[in-house]
């Protein structure tokens, strides 16, 4: 089995050439077979409600829906920090696929024992 690879992803849309570069890492992984996690905190737990993430951040840049895409079909999971989540009065019905609220403690029981590569943005 691959290694797995986490990306921590702390910005929202307020600066969108980072959350393209994070998404870009997190669908390389998870489109090479790797387990891939992106732990969303901070901002980025915005990221994880439907129809939020869609920016364009540059010229030759792709959709940032267009990689979440890729992202769940790839298998790719989110989980996303709950105290932000709420923290921004955040609603749990509108979370996107394969998005659950979860802190640091379920994101050490997801890596395990395994191998991790991990990604901070």
């Amino acid at each position: 089995m691959a290694n797995k690879a986490v990306v921590s992803l702390t910005t929202g849309l307020e600066d969108p050439e980072r959350v393209t570069v994070a998404f870009l890492v997190a669908v390389g992984a998870a489109e090479s077979g790797r387990p891939t996690l992106m732990f969303l905190t901070k901002e980025a737990a915005r990221l994880a409600l439907d129809g939020v993430a869609t920016a364009v951040a540059c010229a030759g840049c792709p959709p940032l829906d267009s990689l979440v895409a890729r992202y769940v079909a790839a298998s790719g999971t989110f989980l996303v920090c709950p105290i932000c989540f709420d923290a921004r009065g955040l609603d749990k019905g509108q979370l996107i696929a394969n998005a659950e609220l979860g802190g640091t403690v379920p994101m050490w029981q997801w890596i395990g024992d395994d191998p991790v590569a991990t990604f901070s943005y």
